[in-house]
Formats: C-alpha cells, sequence, structure tokens
C-alpha cells in the first residue's frame, strides 16, 4: 500500500516533522551502534543571522540554517567522535562577517582531526565571490566545477548620489550632520563624494581587503604577497587558481562525494547529513527544547539579539520589505528579564542594526546599564553591522566583540528634511497649512525651515552629538579629546575599531560567549547558551502580568500599514534617517 502524502502546499512544512519522528525512531530502533557521520552543509539555500520572531515566518524558515546553529554544530561535531568530516557546499548570499564566524568554526573542527572539503560550481560568477571563497579557505581542501571561477577580486563600495534627480524633481533638501564623516547626507546634497567621504569609504574597503588577504593567506598557507596578486588578476580560471594555490581539485559534485566516500570508506561509509539535522536531532521540533530549563544547577549564558533599526516601543515582527527592527521597550524589557533570572550568569547581545532613534537607543543603553550595576555582565556581540544607535547599545557593556569586517562606529548625528512643495506643484498638487503653535508645522514637507527654525535643528544635532560623544568616551574609559577624532559620523571596520580603542576583541558570537562566562568567573561547561528571551508559542493568548514579566518582551509592537513600510524602505534605501537621528550613512555595502 503506497504511503499516504500530505497536500502539495503543505508539503515543504510537514514533510520535515514526519522526517523528524522517522528519525527519532530509527535511532531508538538501533541505540546502542555506532554511527560514522559525514556532515552536510549547504549555503546555498541561504544563512539566516537569527530565526525569525513571527511564528509564521519562523515555521517557513524552518529548513534555513542560522549562523549561530551551523557554528554551535561545528564545535559540537568537533568533539564528537562519530563525525567523520564535513562537506561543505559555498554559495548563496554571504557577508565577511558571517563567513569569519564559520571559518572559525571550521578551524575547531580540524583542529580535532577532522576532514573538512569545501566545493562549489563557482565563487562567483563573472565578478566577485570574495565571501564565498574567504570561507571555503579555511576548509581542508577546495574544489571548484571545471566551467566555474575564484572571483577573489578585493572589496569595492559604491556610493549612489541623488541631488541631479532631485533638482529636476524639484526637491528641497535640507539636512544637517555632525559631522563631517556622516555622509547620508551627500546623497541628496552633493553630485560626487567630499573628501572626507572617499577617505573613508577607501578606507573601509582597503580594511577589508586586507582582512580578506589576510585570512585566505593563513588559510591556504600562502605569503600575502602571492594572494595579493592573484587578487590582482581575478576572477580566475579553475587551472589558474589550482596553480596558484588558491583550489585543490576541479571537478563536479559526484567527484567531490566520490573522493571523500573512498577516502573514508575504512571502518564503514559514513552517514551523510545536513549540519542542522545534527545539531537538532529531533528535526523542526528541537527547537521546543529552549522553552525547559537548563540541566539542575546548570547556568545560562543568555543571547538577546539585537537586530534591525532602532525605533522606540515595541518589536515590530518582521517587516517582509524591510526585515526585523529593534522596538527600545522589547529589546529592554529582554535585558531587564535576563538579569532579574536567577539562572543567567551572564548576556551576550547580539547587535545587527544600522541605528536609529537617539531616544530609543539611550533607553536600551540605560537597560543594559541596569542590568550590569545588578551584577550580571553584558558583552556586546557586533555582527555585519553595528553602527550609531548600533555602537550606541553596545558601548556601555562590559566588552565589545566585533568582526574584523564589522562596519562599527558612525558616533554622528544625522536630521532634516525634503521639501516636496515644487515637486507637488508640478503634478497639480497644492496644499495648504493650518497651525496653532509657532513651529507645530516646523518638520512640514511643503516649506523650508526659516532661519530660526534651523538653527533650532542645529542646536538639537550640537547637543545630541555631544550627548553621544560624552557617554561614548565615558563608557569606552577614554578622554573626551581622545574619542572625538574618532568619532564625526567616521564609519570604521571591525579591525580598525578595535586598534582605536573602539571594541575590545575580533571575533564572532562564539567569542562573545566566552568573554561572557570569563566575566562571570564561570565555565563553558557549566552553562548552556540558550535565545532569550525564551520563544513561548503560547504568548499571544496569556499576556503578561505586569511590564517586569518575562513575557513582556514577547509583546507584539503596533502594526505597520503595508504603503509605510514601502515609503519607509525607499526611504532606508536611498539613505535618509527613516528610523531617527542615530542611523549610518545610508547603505554601505561592500562586495
Amino acid at each position: 500500500m503506497a504511503a499516504r502524502r500530505f497536500p502539495a502546499p503543505l508539503r515543504p512544512y510537514l514533510d520535515p516533522v514526519v522526517a523528524s519522528v522517522r528519525t527519532v525512531a530509527g535511532r531508538v530502533a538501533n541505540r546502542g551502534e555506532t554511527e560514522r557521520l559525514l556532515l552536510e552543509l549547504d549555503l546555498t539555500r541561504g544563512l539566516l543571522e537569527a530565526p525569525p520572531t513571527s511564528p509564521l515566518a519562523a515555521f517557513r524558515a524552518l529548513q534555513t540554517p542560522t549562523l549561530r546553529g551551523v557554528v554551535t554544530a561545528l564545535e559540537k561535531a568537533a568533539e564528537d567522535d562519530e563525525v567523520v568530516g564535513v562537506v561543505a557546499h559555498v554559495g548563496g548570499s554571504l557577508g565577511l562577517t558571517a563567513t569569519a564566524e564559520i571559518r572559525a568554526a571550521v578551524a575547531t573542527f580540524r583542529a580535532a582531526g577532522k576532514r573538512a572539503v569545501a566545493w562549489s560550481e563557482t565563487y562567483g560568477e563573472m565578478g566577485g565571490g570574495n565571501a564565498a571563497y574567504h570561507l571555503a579557505s579555511a576548509f581542508e581542501e577546495v574544489w571548484v566545477q571545471p566551467t566555474g571561477q575564484v572571483g577573489l577580486v578585493g572589496a569595492h563600495a559604491e556610493v549612489t548620489f541623488l541631488r541631479g534627480t532631485l533638482d529636476k524633481l524639484g526637491v528641497e533638501t535640507q539636512l544637517g550632520q555632525r559631522h563631517e564623516y556622516k555622509s547620508a547626507a551627500n546623497t541628496y546634497l552633493e553630485r560626487s563624494m567630499t573628501e572626507p567621504h572617499r577617505e573613508m569609504m577607501t578606507r573601509i574597503v582597503d580594511s577589508i581587503t586586507d582582512t580578506l588577504v589576510a585570512d585566505v593567506a593563513a588559510g591556504r598557507g600562502l605569503e600575502p604577497a602571492a594572494v595579493r596578486a592573484a587578487l590582482e588578476v581575478g576572477p580566475l580560471s579553475p587551472d589558474d587558481a589550482v596553480a596558484r594555490g588558491l583550489v585543490d581539485r576541479i571537478g563536479y559534485r559526484e567527484d567531490v562525494y566520490a573522493a571523500l566516500r573512498s577516502e573514508l570508506a575504512v571502518g564503514g561509509e559514513p552517514t551523510l547529513r545536513y549540519v542542522e539535522r545534527y545539531a537538532k536531532p529531533g528535526g523542526p521540533l528541537a527547537g521546543l527544547k529552549d522553552q525547559l530549563p537548563g540541566p539542575r544547577g546548570k547556568g545560562v549564558v543568555a543571547v538577546v539579539g539585537a537586530h534591525g533599526p532602532i525605533h522606540l516601543g515595541r518589536n515590530g515582527g518582521p517587516n517582509p520589505l524591510g526585515g526585523p527592527s529593534i522596538g527600545s521597550d522589547s529589546l529592554a524589557s529582554a535585558l531587564r528579564t535576563a538579569g532579574n533570572d536567577p539562572s543567567v550568569r551572564a548576556i551576550v547581545l547580539r547587535i545587527d542594526s544600522p541605528g536609529g532613534s537617539a531616544v530609543a537607543s539611550d533607553a536600551v543603553r540605560r537597560a543594559v546599564q541596569q542590568v550590569r550595576a545588578d551584577g550580571t555582565p553584558v558583552v556586546a556581540s557586533m555582527g555585519a553591522v553595528a553602527g550609531s544607535g548600533g555602537y550606541f547599545i553596545a558601548m556601555p557593556c562590559d566588552e565589545i566583540v566585533a568582526g574584523a569586517a564589522t562596519l562599527t562606529g558612525s558616533i554622528g548625528v544625522l536630521g532634516g528634511k525634503q521639501v516636496l512643495r515644487e515637486t507637488l506643484g508640478r503634478i497639480g498638487v497644492d496644499r495648504e497649512t493650518v497651525r496653532a503653535g509657532r513651529f507645530s508645522d516646523m518638520f512640514s514637507s511643503d516649506r523650508p525651515f526659516d532661519e530660526e527654525e534651523w538653527a533650532r535643528v542645529e542646536g538639537w544635532l550640537d547637543a545630541i552629538y555631544a550627548d553621544f560623544t560624552a557617554k561614548a568616551a565615558a563608557d569606552r574609559g577614554m578622554p573626551l579629546a581622545e574619542l572625538e577624532p574618532l568619532a564625526r559620523g567616521r564609519v570604521w571596520t571591525g579591525a580598525d575599531a578595535a586598534e582605536r580603542g573602539l571594541v575590545d576583541h575580533l571575533g564572532g558570537l562564539s567569542l562573545a560567549v566566552d568573554r561572557a562566562v570569563a566575566i562571570a568567573g564561570t565555565s563553558r561547561g557549566d552553562v548552556d547558551v540558550r535565545a532569550w528571551p525564551k520563544p513561548n508559542p503560547l504568548a499571544a493568548f496569556n499576556p503578561p502580568e505586569n511590564s517586569e514579566a518575562p513575557a513582556a518582551a514577547l509583546l507584539p509592537g503596533e502594526g505597520v500599514g503595508v504603503v509605510d513600510r514601502v515609503l519607509r524602505l525607499l526611504v532606508e534605501q536611498a539613505g535618509l534617517p527613516a528610523y531617527g537621528a542615530l542611523t549610518m550613512p545610508g547603505r554601505i555595502v561592500v562586495r
């Protein structure tokens, strides 16, 4: 009798659950048998920085690996005698901060004497493949398809200027910034980079390329000069990449797997298993354990996520157009409840944010200070971006850990508006304003600031900048005169920030956890690492008693309309401070 199947629309969601049950049942039946495992890491499906908070989005993302899950699985596998190796299919959209964290886990895995092989159809196609090859170079053996390329070409950044377009549309831009490196306004006020803007961007791409060269050289056992020479003539053909020591073998997927199976056949052919299935043997249902307390006597390191722009209020949940956002009430509540939980030994604040509201950022900073004052250490772990408001919420932590390619700093302020009166008039739209207060329509897009209003805007920007720099200097333990040249709105890479005392260590989430454990005076073996707040599917049906209850951190925010989301996304893409004065300058995309 043929097995019954779920309706087609439900199969992507329910088939994995059934497979998980079968897997667990099979392991129970074969308990006592030793299994040899060859782990598979498939990055072509994408890689999530953190699981979605919306139940529906989380359900859809069941089969997408997370960065933390991949790193944790490789670290676990390094100590598991049943695991004999890992084979990684490298591809998808990867960033250098994510690849750096996986590289560190691969190094731990290889140090345990296990095989680690990376393969790809191509590391970039007719263009850059820096991040993909950066990851592959950490593996013991690198393969590429005969028709592929190795797109190790160095970093570059593109900046768009809209001044000419806005002039044609009749849009008048009135923006102030503190100071010359807070370059988002340049997108609207200039037709090309100013000298400070160019200086900053040049240093960013140079620093990232330096990191790329150093890591590849270390991974492949080459001289940095040899890697730099290859980079200058990339993308490389497979044969050229082999000749230069960047690739070991050329072949297709079946060649990679046949070679590995033959090599590892001694002792019995290993069983293939995806890394994420190995990490959670119960499959999609295994995440439910995070709702349960840890083993008796074990403490917890709470990993509190801060992903997206920072704004006042509650997390609004994933934005289908622009990703998640950080509500200051939600994040402060998560920090507070973690600090109040007796099982929590330390907190790691994982930040991936371009900043946003100055007021919201300050509220989160205060929550970090209160948690620390009550005796719970807090370590900041920076992802791809932690600038302006993102740096503001990191700077009060006990220590800051950043990736070498993290974009951080941007200690500066931006504010103003765009005047659309002439633009609307060209299409026949007329508007009139009735006001009751002298400054009630000050930020109306229907007219420019007058002289007194502009003076007030400038005064606010000066005050916010003075507050930011004074608090940054105090939090980082350096004189204001020493911090000021590092501020002025300038974006730094993590590597450059570490040299200048803006961050403490270079590394990923694992290092941040290690530092948190050390500061707490315990050991890694005595704690569980848990996402915080604890997931609770029933939270919507069981509202919290008060603002200090653990469930308060899970309260949803005010809904945002589709039109507003579209407009906000467009504003963000263009570089305007859609969420507030402490927003990083535009979109810095380094490929």
